[in-house]
């Protein structure tokens, strides 16, 4: 294939000014909605927040806070993509409940909505069967070029075991599968209690094929038109029952029509200095930048970066220094350990950081993925969203979009690694035939990698991957010819 054309592209202390109590404000709240800000002069490319009186801070706060931060979010968020074809569960809209895990249903729903006037309301039986919500012998629909999105809602996750969706024909006799969620009892969960949630199906995700449909040795589906059937499947853990909310069932645009070949993100935790001393040299080799979540606290200090490192990557090799957390202690802990207070202190100290280093992005990795709620029971992702305009997990179950569904809880893929029974995502599932590389190219979707640490030698935690098994993997990028953008890059798409 073609060679890619490569990509062009001192500690400052925080002010300790009173932190006024936000809690009660950021309740109010809920985890929708992020405010904007507004009238901001700018800073590079990072807005301050405007000196707007009373009634003009507490119009644009979010949740109710009359208190910004000094640097808002810009606002460079995705516009929502509009459906080219849409079912949203209103009156007639045809679509039954039922399967064997079903316990009862109400198809036209008045409580609980986003859109409209209803929704679909399911219980499943707490006997870990499936529970379904489906519609077959529709008007065939052509999926090319397109993605699913799914808007639903599960009041209470404590007995959710997955959540699947399928695609096909023939009253599904063919189909295509998505198991797009399998809930956790332990790690933080895309899907939470109580709140709509908006999932993105991408052709890259695929998960089985029955009948008539194949997946290619490479990842490809055989066909991606002529469905005439959906069902949207819930499953509990046996456990007791869940209750769910369908909202809508749409097809939009995908990755594809920005990035034929998809896209992929390569990001670092930690601000370890091997990315600096082994990981920079070989992706300067490619072209390719990197974006790094960083901890303020640890620069300058033992193995990590300093600021003119920093500097450096970002002012002559496109790199991108976005944010980790402010302090050592609250990356060791994670956010969900500390009070809502806590944690929004920290992320305006990391943020003010960030901005008087020179550095003006405006994205955020979660320490350990955890952006559950604080122990006074305030959404992470919302306290986030005050800072920064995107924010990174560590969840893979399906892989990101452009745009993507949420962007405080961006997925990536964790602990990449060619070292050999130590943990972690084995490098060959990323370059083996039909691996994730192989389907990013042919079908489509952001692919945001999550490494930490760069060894010469062979990697001896999950967290290590050794030079000659980063060298591969950017060789492997350039072959499939697909391109290489910081998170910044991508979300500078949707301004």
């Amino acid at each position: 294939m073609g060679k890619r054309r490569a990509n062009s592209h001192g500690r400052a202390a925080a002010s300790d000014r009173p932190v006024v109590s936000r809690r009660a404000a950021l309740l109010m709240g809920g985890a929708g909605g992020v405010a904007m800000a507004g009238g901001g002069a700018w800073l590079g490319n990072v807005a301050a927040q405007s000196a707007a009186g009373p009634q003009a801070a507490a119009e644009g706060a979010i949740g109710g806070l009359t208190t910004p931060p000094p640097y808002a979010p810009s606002g460079r968020r995705p516009k929502n993509r509009r459906a080219t074809w849409s079912q949203q569960f209103q009156d007639s809209h045809g679509w039954k409940a039922g399967g064997a895990g079903t316990a009862s249903a109400e198809v036209n729903d008045r409580t609980q909505f986003v859109r409209g006037t209803q929704s679909v309301r399911v219980t499943t039986n707490g006997t870990g069967k499936q529970s379904y919500v489906r519609k077959t012998g529709m008007a065939e629909l052509n999926a090319t070029g397109k993605m699913i999105r799914l808007l639903f809602r599960v009041d209470d996750v404590s007995n959710l075991a997955k959540l699947v969706f399928y695609l096909g024909s023939g009253g599904l006799t063919n189909y295509f599968v998505w198991n797009f969620h399998v809930h956790s009892k332990t790690a933080a969960n895309y899907v939470q209690s109580g709140e709509w949630v908006t999932v993105h199906l991408q052709w890259a995700d695929v998960s089985g094929a029955a009948d008539a449909y194949s997946i290619s040795a490479a990842g490809k589906p055989s066909t991606t038109t002529g469905f005439t059937d959906m069902s949207f499947a819930v499953y509990d853990d046996a456990g007791g029952q869940v209750t769910y909310r369908l909202q809508a069932v749409e097809l939009i645009p995908d990755t594809t029509d920005v990035f034929p070949k998809g896209v992929v993100s390569i990001t670092f935790d930690d601000s370890h200095k091997s990315i600096h001393d082994l990981a920079r040299p070989i992706m300067d080799s490619f072209g390719f930048p990197g974006t790094i979540y960083n901890i303020a606290d640890a620069i300058g200090t033992g193995s990590f970066l300093t600021v003119d490192q920093m500097r450096s990557m970002q002012n002559f090799s496109g790199w991108e220094m976005a944010g980790h957390s402010y302090a050592n202690a609250v990356h060791t802990a994670s956010y969900p350990k500390l009070t809502a207070e806590e944690a929004d202190e920290d992320f305006r100290k990391l943020r003010e950081w960030l901005v008087s280093n020179g550095f003006t992005s405006e994205h955020f990795a979660y320490p350990h993925g955890a952006f559950q709620k604080t122990k006074d029971g305030v959404p992470v992702d919302l306290i986030a969203s005050r800072h920064f305009t995107t924010a990174r997990t560590i969840i893979s179950e399906t892989i990101e979009s452009f745009a993507p569904a949420h962007p405080y809880r961006l997925k990536s893929l964790t602990g990449i690694t060619d070292g050999k029974g130590i943990g972690g995502t084995a490098l060959s599932r990323l370059t083996e035939e039909g691996g994730k590389l192989d389907r990013c190219a042919e079908s489509g979707d952001w692919l945001i990698l999550c490494l930490h640490k760069i060894v010469e030698g062979a990697p001896k935690t999950s967290t290590e991957i050794g030079t000659a098994g980063l060298t591969k993997l950017m060789q492997e990028l350039q072959d499939r010819d697909i391109p290489v953008v910081t998170v910044e890059e991508a979300m500078a798409y949707y301004k």
